[in-house]
């Protein structure tokens, strides 16, 4: 049985919904501890597909600025980009 906790939710944009359509390719935000084989595992057990690569972005935290001061950090995060066999589809919506 696959953590499928690790996948905290789809990322939803026009350029994930583009590559969605053209590539068979969805996009999710994930745990910052998550590997490959691990997100491979709970996407396939918790959408019922045949997943074919992940590649995985992460995305550093950033520093805020309002005015001239520094206040506040922008959390980082960590993407999944899963690619499906080709004729499979995952409803994420």
């Amino acid at each position: 049985m696959a953590n499928t906790s690790l996948i905290k939710k789809p990322w939803i944009t026009e350029k994930a919904t583009m590559a969605a359509d053209t590539a068979n390719q969805y996009v999710f935000l994930v745990q910052k501890s998550a590997s490959k084989p691990e997100i491979k595992k709970a996407v396939a057990s918790l959408y019922k597909v045949d997943v074919v690569e992940v590649n995985v972005v992460n995305r550093p935290p950033k520093r805020k600025r309002f005015g001239g001061n520094r206040k506040g950090v922008q959390e980082g995060y960590r993407k999944a980009i899963v690619t499906v066999k080709k004729g499979q589809k995952i409803d994420i919506h």
